[in-house]
C-alpha cells in the first residue's frame, strides 16, 4: 500500500506519522531525530505539547531537506480568534524554525464558544490562501462542530485528529468527516490511552488483538496500526524508546483480512478515554502559549 494519503486539496501526506504528546521536551529532540532516521516522514506536534521548538530541532539534526519532513501543529484554544490565531502561527512557526506549516490544525472545539472557533478557522483560512500552511483542519471536533464549521467557512478540513483505537472508534464521527471529504487521523491510535487512563483489560491484552497478533507474526501494536491504515486512516503513534519506533514503523509488510478488519471494529465499546468535546471551555482549559 501506499506510504502516502492524498488530502482533499490534493496534498500529499504520509499516511504513518510520528507523535511527541506528553513527550518531555529533553526526549522529543532525539525521539524525532530516531524517527526520521527509521524512516517517518511525518512530524505531529502542538503549541500545547510545549515542545514545538525541539521538534524542530530534531528535524534538523536529522539532516533530512525541510521539503521532505510533513510538519503538523495544532493551535490551542487559548489563542483562538482571528487575529489571535494568525499570531498562533508566528509562535508555531518561531519555534519549529520554519517559514511554512504543512498542516495546521485547531486542536479542540470550543462549543461555548464557537464564534470565535470559527474566527481561528477562518485565520487559517488566511494562511492557507498566503501559502503559509499547506493544509488546514482540526481536532477533536464532532459530527454536529464539523457541519457546523462546514456552513460558516469557505474550506472543508483537511484532516480531523480524533481518538480511535480498537476499543473507541467514533464510527459516526469517521463517517460525518468522510461525507465531507475529512481525513480521519487518529490519536492513541494503539489505544496507549487504555492502559493509563481507565480499568480493564488493555487493547495491547484484548485476546482478539494478541490472537490477530499472533496469526500474523507481528505485534498487537503493528496489528493496530495496520488496521488504521487499511482502512483509511492516517496515524500518529508516540514512543520515546528506538526498538519501539522503529516496530511501529514496521506495517509495511502484511495484510489484515477483512474478517481480521471485521474483528477489531467489533471491538468498540464507545467509551472515550480522552476529554469530553463537549467540556471543554477556555476557562477550564486555558493554558498560556509562550512567544517563540
Amino acid at each position: 500500500m501506499s506510504l502516502n494519503v492524498t488530502l482533499n486539496n490534493g496534498v500529499e501526506m504520509p499516511a504513518l506519522g510520528f507523535g511527541v504528546f506528553q513527550t518531555p521536551p529533553e526526549q522529543t529532540v532525539n525521539a524525532v531525530t530516531e524517527a526520521l532516521r527509521t524512516g517517518y516522514r511525518l512530524i505531529d506536534t502542538a503549541a500545547s505539547y510545549f515542545n514545538e521548538r525541539e521538534v524542530g530541532e530534531g528535524i534538523r539534526r536529522s539532516g533530512l531537506d525541510r521539503a521532505e519532513v510533513f510538519i503538523e501543529t495544532k493551535v490551542w484554544i487559548s489563542d483562538y480568534g482571528y487575529d489571535e490565531t494568525l499570531h498562533a502561527f508566528g509562535k508555531s512557526a518561531g519555534k519549529l524554525g520554519v517559514d511554512q506549516i504543512d498542516l495546521l490544525l485547531l486542536h479542540q472545539a470550543v462549543p461555548t464558544d464557537f464564534d470565535r472557533t470559527v474566527d481561528a478557522y477562518r485565520a487559517l483560512e488566511s494562511l492557507l490562501a498566503a501559502g503559509r500552511v499547506r493544509a488546514v483542519g482540526v481536532s477533536n471536533f464532532m459530527p454536529d462542530h464539523l457541519a457546523t464549521l462546514r456552513k460558516r467557512t469557505s474550506i472543508v478540513p483537511a484532516v480531523n485528529q480524533i481518538e480511535v483505537h480498537p476499543y473507541f472508534t467514533q464510527s459516526d464521527v469517521q463517517q460525518a468527516g468522510a461525507d465531507l471529504g475529512i481525513r480521519t487521523q487518529a490519536w492513541s491510535p494503539m489505544g496507549g490511552i487504555t492502559s493509563y487512563r481507565g480499568t480493564g483489560t488493555s487493547t495491547f491484552d484484548d485476546p482478539t488483538v494478541t490472537a490477530i497478533a499472533a496469526d500474523t507474526g507481528k505485534s498487537p501494536a503493528q496489528v493496530m496500526l495496520r488496521w488504521h491504515l487499511q482502512e483509511g486512516r492516517s496515524a500518529i503513534p508516540k514512543s520515546v524508546n528506538p526498538q519501539r519506533i522503529a516496530a511501529n514503523f514496521d506495517v509495511f509488510d502484511f495484510e489484515l483480512t477483512p474478517d481480521q478488519l471485521a474483528a477489531l471494529d467489533a471491538l468498540d465499546t464507545g467509551v472515550r478515554r480522552g476529554p469530553e468535546p463537549e467540556t471543554v471551555t477556555r476557562e477550564a482549559f486555558w493554558r498560556d502559549i509562550p512567544e517563540a
